[in-house]
């Protein structure tokens, strides 16, 4: 109940950013706005947020612990690029699934790739998931991520695509398919990340 109720607040406090923010622009919009669009205190915005980026970028910062959850699930013996796409677009899933609020995770999207405050903040928790992914991605190589370069680069190939394919699906208004991007992607990425690991 009481993490159904932290949700409910969290959700209305990106609701009310992301309308402010669409009608007057990310520069415009305080704190102080959003927490009285959202009928909350001060306080409690920063109960939730540490920053008025994060209550934006939150909207998509859980999407690293998915993908490296469904790479740590994928069956062992499954080539990296088929291991690498499956992560990547439970990513992108999150945020294209036509039954889960489609239309607010474009505009986030679109509000976070054409601010460069957001985007900076969102570029770091990219950083993030490459350690994250690379670090899965020895584990199930038996590597070392720290010396070998090849969890790494996987890795940073997986994550260009994701950013291509959500970047696409951005500019497309969300009318481009998501997962023929990605499977567009990774065709092409494919032969570099399964050459043969020596």
């Amino acid at each position: 109940m009481a993490e159904r109720k932290r949700q409910l607040v969290a959700n209305e406090l990106t609701e009310a950013a992301l309308q402010l923010l669409a009608s007057k622009g990310y520069d415009a919009v305080t704190v102080d706005e959003i927490v009285a669009t959202a009928g909350v205190s001060r306080r409690t915005f920063f109960r939730y947020f540490a920053s008025k980026e994060d209550v934006v970028v939150q909207f998509l910062a859980d999407l690293g612990t998915g993908m490296r959850a469904e790479l740590a699930g994928r069956p062992g013996e499954e080539r990296p690029s088929v291991a690498l796409r499956h992560a990547v677009w439970a990513g992108l899933a999150a945020c294209a699934d036509p039954s889960d609020h489609t239309e607010r995770a474009l505009r986030v999207v679109r509000l976070i790739l054409r601010t460069p405050a957001l985007l900076a903040r969102f570029l770091e928790r990219q950083a993030r998931w490459r350690e994250e992914l690379a670090d899965e991605l020895a584990r199930r190589l038996g590597r070392d991520a720290g010396t070998d370069l090849y969890p790494r680069m996987a890795a940073g190939m997986a994550l260009s695509a994701f950013d291509t394919v959500l970047r696409r699906w951005s500019e497309s208004e969300g009318v481009a398919d998501p997962a023929e991007l990605t499977d567009r992607a990774f065709a092409l990425i494919a032969p570099a990340l399964d050459a043969d690991l020596r």
